[in-house]
């Protein structure tokens, strides 16, 4: 049987290391860090993560605002927001909740995020110091992933790692970080996706296996190695239900530990914002 690696358990420990670590602060006259989030229109699962993410600042001490817009909100409304979080000295970090609807420019308003407060990882500046190696905001996925390894003490040190997926929120930056030269990385690193020649045979040589495709049980049993460590990215809706990108049944009898779908690593999510969070506040 696979060690199930429980988003929900890794969350519940590092909350409790920020909470001491806010308490810490509090105790030396300085105050908790403050995330805001903006939050545009109406969608169910947007709506949902944010909840979340408020729910998570109260528990580890932090300070939270939530601003919400309707979805007919103008680009230039939205814009005035993220400049009065950028220009106001109380806010550590700030997000704004994506996808936005579809008359915004997502990318003009990630750009105009001040990279100091861009806790979710996504500024160019960011991303480029992540890649040299430099100190900063981590892309909040991966980031979590990370700390959901290093919980279960399972460092990528020396394996080789596939990461199934190269989108800029996930798949890219996770390959970066699991090459890096840290104490939780220093991985051999293979970026596959949909269009790799011989994608399950490149799966099955992974030590680690990164599913971050987004289609339903796209990893089969036949594509990974026996032993292995599995983190599905993956949250597709299918019958009402919530299905990973690896077919947890079958995959789950012959690797060495995998994440579930829900409670992995969605919620490491969750974490890696707020310890991007406690570092902006710092």
């Amino acid at each position: 049987m696979a060690l199930i690696l429980s988003g929900r358990d890794a969350a519940t420990a590092w909350k409790s290391h920020i909470r001491k670590e806010v308490a810490g602060r509090r105790a030396q006259g300085k105050r908790a860090p403050h995330l805001a989030a903006i939050l545009v229109g109406e969608d169910p699962a947007s709506q949902a993560y944010v909840r979340g993410k408020v729910r998570d600042c109260e528990e580890v001490g932090f300070k939270s605002t939530l601003i919400t817009l309707p979805a007919d909100a103008t680009q230039q409304e939205l814009q005035k927001h993220v400049s009065d979080l950028n220009s106001n000295p109380e806010v550590d970090g700030f997000i704004v909740q994506l996808p936005l609807p579809a008359h915004l420019n997502s990318n003009e308003i990630l750009l105009s995020i001040n990279p100091l407060k861009d806790v979710d990882g996504f500024h160019p500046e960011n991303v480029g110091r992540m890649a040299l190696g430099l100190p900063t905001y981590l892309p909040a996925t991966p980031y979590g992933m990370l700390l959901l390894l290093e919980h279960y003490g399972l460092s990528p040190e020396g394996k080789h790692a596939v990461v199934v997926g190269r989108s800029n929120i996930v798949g890219s930056p996770m390959s970066i970080l699991l090459s890096r030269n840290t104490k939780m990385g220093n991985a051999t690193v293979t970026l596959a996706h949909s269009r790799t020649p011989n994608l399950a045979e490149v799966c099955r040589s992974a030590d680690i296996l990164v599913a971050a495709i987004g289609k339903a049980k796209y990893i089969s049993a036949d594509m990974v190695k026996p032993g292995s460590i599995i983190l599905d990215v993956g949250i597709n809706r299918v019958d009402g239900k919530l299905i990973g990108d690896v077919d947890f049944d079958a995959v789950e009898p012959i690797v060495g530990a995998i994440t579930p779908v829900p409670g992995g690593v969605g919620l490491m999510t969750r974490v890696g914002l707020l310890m991007n969070t406690l570092h902006a506040g710092s």
